[in-house]
């Protein structure tokens, strides 16, 4: 399972949050360039329609290939109460050769997606991933290097983090308490559900650039 928040921030304002991250996580970033192909299964293969995440590493000195399912979000009347989406997901490692296998079992791919950014991962009583990214469209099929932004000055940030049926209120607290000292240059809820920029973004990111990170939360 996975805990997972999402929220957008303008362009001209990733630099002071990249200072507030380096803060509160006390890591180095690690560089994020990841082309993301979804593709669905044809009707053949069953009577419920299935989906893969096939991610692409291009930060590497070699690409590396990772098969990714997602499941549909917990239900429930305590899973409405959460700020939080709790989801299953399963990944694993592949090979290159990842994709031409899924096409050999009739998926088909639905669309591609280049994100480019920065990543923390940290652990603040659970693991927790922060990703700040450029969300691009290919405007021919896998031209990674002619992607263009979906929505271009926004980024999009993302903040996961594992789980268990055992654990997940636990990480979810984690996840909601960390998401707070963001608040002022973003409001992270869950996927699907947008709020828009915040609206004290550019005092929170003037004060953040003029104090250099400075501050510890």
């Amino acid at each position: 399972m996975e805990c997972v928040v999402q929220g957008i921030i303008e362009t001209q304002h990733v630099e002071a949050l990249e200072i507030l991250l380096q803060g509160l996580c006390g890591v180095q970033k690690e560089r994020l360039r990841i082309h993301e192909l979804c593709l669905k299964s044809s009707p053949n293969l069953g009577a419920v329609p299935s989906e893969v995440q096939i991610l692409c590493d291009l930060a590497q000195p070699e690409p590396s290939w990772t098969v990714r399912h997602v499941g549909g979000s917990m239900r429930g009347t305590g899973a409405e109460q959460i700020s939080v989406l709790v989801r299953p997901m399963v990944e694993s490692k592949a090979s290159k050769n990842v994709l031409r296998f899924f096409y050999a079992l009739g998926y088909k791919l639905d669309h591609e997606l280049l994100r480019v950014g920065f990543a923390f991962h940290f652990q603040r009583g659970v693991q927790i991933t922060v990703t700040v990214s450029s969300v691009n469209k290919m405007l021919k099929l896998h031209a990674t290097d002619e992607a263009v932004p979906v929505t271009p000055g926004m980024q999009l940030v993302e903040v996961t983090a594992p789980a268990t049926s055992e654990n997940y209120t636990e990480v979810v607290a984690a996840v909601t308490s960390f998401c707070e000292h963001l608040a002022p240059l973003l409001h992270l809820s869950k996927p699907g559900i947008s709020t828009g920029v915040v609206p004290t973004a550019a005092a929170a990111a003037a004060s953040l650039m003029s104090d250099g990170g400075g501050t510890t939360l």
